[in-house]
């Protein structure tokens, strides 16, 4: 059995790789170097896209992890059995049966055996998946498991939890990107000392530390009503931030510095809310203003930036044009096959998935279905050709499939910014006046963005810069 559990993991792995890497543009680990060899580990994870967030985890840590998950998927007995190979460990929530919670217990029992052997558990403390980037309540449920186990062991076992932040840059869109930042190790030790007298405080002060460590690993915004504020300095800001920024100090990854980044304008934004209350006011009417304009006019940030560069706009127009021109060939040979299992794809996320979670969900319903989808229908063409044409044309017609499918994508994305170049051209032909004051708005915001950041920066003490994750980066921007 041991041998079945490792080939099966083994293959189950592979193939999760595969699909990853199909799905995600690029998936970047920041401080992978922080999971501990050797010793039992717990991974403490936000949970920001349901089943991918344990593909990701469980696929690229460099050792095997063995997921808590939902009683409900272990409700078909040939899947129960082969989830169970895979080293998944039911548990019975709350709302999945009120009349079984004893198996809570169980589930406990079943980590502990993983964990005593210096194995490694996965686990989500908030309980539940959502749509947005924002941390929810950690639940005690990691901190109990966690401490108990240390307990029984005398707080000798060496257990550690590793908290995980998972952000995705549009974890619903195909060819997007994923970023795993990886927290410093959790000595569970050093919250056991007095277990026996102070259980309830204990447990509150891990489970507040995992909360915390986690608010450090992804963008965490205290107030929510700072996102719209947070998302358009990000938009207007960030590209001129990554020129010339002191917030990062070592070189990062390209999704890496965007998190620290973001961060940092975080911090920003919260330090004008308190200090600078009628400047941050001023600002977000302003940004009301071009907003409502930008948005009547149908164009994004990066359009308008054009404005000012008639000359760069008419080589990057020519180019998309060139690109739409030549690669519609490709582009239509490569959708003609990809159309039917497309759709497929789409029926499965907007019929198999929560509409209260669907950003959450499509990631893994789309790997899955496009698994079967792509498979199934290539696997159709190729037979047909084969019949038709025999071995060597089937076989270069195989080939050609997944390149002029990605070719596909990617000349859909060429051609929406051929036809907003287009719209471009159309608005300063025959509105002038409204694209002058779109682009007054535009620099407005983007000097008021520096001279906050400026003042933000005069206030910062050289030793209040250092970041709260340990990394050596800067808060100041």
């Amino acid at each position: 059995m041991k041998v079945l559990e490792k080939l099966l993991t083994s293959a189950v792995a592979r193939l999760v790789r595969f699909l990853l890497g199909i799905y995600f543009r690029r998936i970047e680990l920041f401080h992978p170097e922080r999971v501990p060899p050797g010793v039992p580990v717990l991974f403490a994870s936000n949970h920001p896209g349901s089943i991918t967030d344990s593909f990701i985890i469980g696929a690229l840590v460099p050792r095997q992890v063995h997921f808590v998950a939902t009683v409900q998927l272990f409700r078909f007995k040939p899947l129960a059995w082969l989830l169970k190979q895979c080293g998944l460990i039911p548990l019975n929530r709350l709302k999945d049966d009120p009349r079984a919670m004893r198996s809570v217990l169980d589930t406990f029992e079943a980590c502990f055996k993983v964990l005593e052997q210096s194995g490694a558990v996965g686990i989500f403390p908030e309980g539940v998946t959502y749509d947005d980037s924002q941390l929810k309540t950690v639940k005690t449920g990691a901190a109990r498991m966690a401490l108990e186990l240390e307990h029984r062991h005398g707080g000798k076992l060496g257990l550690e939890i590793v908290p995980v932040g998972l952000t995705y840059s549009a974890k619903e869109r195909y060819r997007s990107e994923a970023l795993v930042h990886f927290g410093e190790p959790i000595r569970v030790a050093r919250f056991v000392g007095s277990y026996d007298t102070r259980r309830k405080e204990c447990i509150h002060e891990l489970s507040s530390e995992i909360e915390r460590r986690l608010q450090s690993l992804i963008v965490h915004l205290p107030k929510l009503e700072q996102a719209r504020v947070v998302e358009a300095v990000k938009r207007l800001y960030l590209e001129r931030l990554k020129l010339g920024n002191l917030a990062v100090k070592e070189p990062l990854t390209p999704r890496a510095e965007e998190l620290v980044l973001t961060q940092a304008i975080v911090s920003a934004v919260e330090y004008a809310s308190r200090s600078l209350p009628e400047r941050l006011a001023a600002f977000v009417r302003a940004l009301e203003r071009y907003e409502h304009w930008r948005h009547r006019l149908r164009l994004s940030d990066a359009a308008v930036e054009q404005f000012g560069s008639k000359a760069n706009m008419a080589i990057r127009g020519f180019a998309s044009a060139a690109t739409a021109v030549i690669g519609l060939p490709v582009a239509a040979f490569g959708w003609l096959h990809r159309l039917p299992p497309a759709l497929l794809v789409n029926w499965a996320v907007n019929h198999l998935t929560d509409a209260h979670v669907r950003k959450a969900q499509t990631a893994h319903v789309s790997m899955l279905a496009g698994l079967a989808g792509f498979a199934g229908f290539y696997a159709l063409y190729i037979g047909v050709v084969h019949r038709l044409f025999g071995w060597p044309v089937s076989f270069w017609y195989a080939l050609s499939l997944p390149v002029t499918g990605l070719a596909a994508h990617y000349y859909s994305r060429e051609f929406r910014r051929l036809r907003e170049h287009a719209r471009l051209a159309l608005i300063l032909l025959r509105a002038p006046l409204a694209a002058r004051r779109l682009e007054k708005m535009h620099a407005h915001l983007l000097e008021e963005i520096e001279t906050m950041r400026l003042d933000y920066r005069q206030t910062l003490k050289p030793d209040s810069r250092k970041s709260s994750t340990g990394t050596g980066q800067r808060r100041d921007v």
